[in-house]
């Protein structure tokens, strides 16, 4: 029975903030234009991947969501750095997962966590920026579709919830803003739950039996120092994991034991890349920028991992207190009413039943 317990603790938990992302994500997607991000991201050097990375890390899209944003922005006539530092800091953190990482993590690791997507898809960018193509052939034709959906599972068959990325503005701009947000909920409410929701389950069903079922000191022991982030890292770089379901995983490892820069370390690996990421993207820009996309990733998490846990031992935090504090702020039925409402959207066949009782606007 306490396995059932600490799984429906971390729903608890999790499902009020998580709502509250989803409906942040379905904002953004509604005043955030494709146009607008090419804008944005134009140019070279420093400035133009740092921007990128701030203005990829909140946008809703998974790793293989980003991928046709990314290579769009790249033919487009963004250059390799900026369209790196957005492929790696769009799934690196989102508003829903940021959320999430604040109610299940706490405050310093969601600092920490946000802080990191950024840094990381600065440092690649930079590092792929410096890359040149060794062979014309490893470009793509811009009239040719990424084939981006191997291993994806279903966010890659909707675009990762992203949209077309070749919109053009005035398709983007037709629809009334009234028109643009109710689209931009429905997209949250159901693409990307739908995306998220499988893994999701698992995510909470691991940190569960980690929380339940494995003693402290036994990973305490294993999840801590440079080998174990390296392990982390190699694990999380070809895993297929969006940064929401990641999350419970994450706070299972930490509650568990692990150290706060081994867990940030699986944190930054797992959801910035995937094995079809890492296909299209050597198949656009060659082997030398995948060298250098990979050593990015890699040393970025290992480095960052051992900066937090040597600040979170200076510090003397205590991180498991900030995570009670943050379940302390909703009292017991806000949470209930979010993991009911949670759930009724995340089961199709509830959400149609739902949807079949609300007023229909044409």
């Amino acid at each position: 029975m306490s396995l059932l317990n600490a799984i429906l603790a971390v729903a608890l938990s999790a499902a009020p903030w998580l709502l509250l992302g989803l409906v942040m994500a379905g904002l953004i997607k509604a005043l955030v234009s494709e146009a607008l991000l090419q804008r944005w991201v134009g140019g070279q050097g420093l400035s133009s991947i740092a921007r990128a990375a701030v203005i990829g890390a909140p946008l809703p899209l998974c790793s293989c969501g980003a991928i046709p944003t990314a290579l769009a922005m790249y033919r487009g006539g963004a250059s390799r750095g900026p369209a790196t530092a957005f492929l790696i800091g769009t799934p690196g953190i989102g508003v829903d997962s940021m959320a999430i990482t604040y109610a299940l993590l706490g405050p310093f690791m969601a600092v920490a966590r946000a802080t990191s997507a950024v840094f990381t898809a600065i440092v690649t960018g930079l590092l792929v920026g410096r890359t040149v193509p060794t062979d014309m052939s490893t470009s793509v034709p811009a009239d040719v579709e990424p084939e981006a959906e191997d291993g994806c599972g279903s966010c890659c068959a909707s675009g990762g919830g992203g949209g077309d990325a070749r919109d053009t503005p005035a398709e983007s701009a037709a629809p009334g803003l009234a028109s643009r947000l109710a689209d931009g909920l429905r997209y949250a409410f159901t693409d990307i739950l739908d995306d998220i929701s499988l893994w999701l389950l698992v995510g909470l069903l691991v940190a569960g039996a980690l929380i339940a079922l494995v003693p402290p000191q036994q990973l305490a022991a294993l999840g801590s120092g440079l080998g174990a982030m390296l392990v982390m890292a190699v694990i999380g770089i070809p895993l297929y994991m969006c940064a929401t379901a990641a999350t419970p995983i994450a706070a299972g490892l930490l509650l568990a034991g692990v150290s706060p820069g081994t867990v940030l370390v699986f944190l930054i690996a797992a959801p910035v890349t995937s094995l079809a990421t890492l296909g299209v993207f050597r198949r656009e820009m060659g082997n030398r920028a995948l060298v250098a996309y990979l050593a990015g990733i890699l040393a970025s998490a290992v480095l960052l991992g051992l900066g937090v846990d040597a600040v979170a031992s200076w510090w003397q935090l205590d991180i498991a207190r900030q995570i009670e504090a943050v379940n302390e702020l909703l009292p017991a039925w806000v949470e209930w009413v979010g993991l009911v409402v949670l759930v009724g959207l995340a089961v199709k066949p509830l959400r149609r039943t739902l949807a079949g009782h609300l007023p229909h606007h044409a």
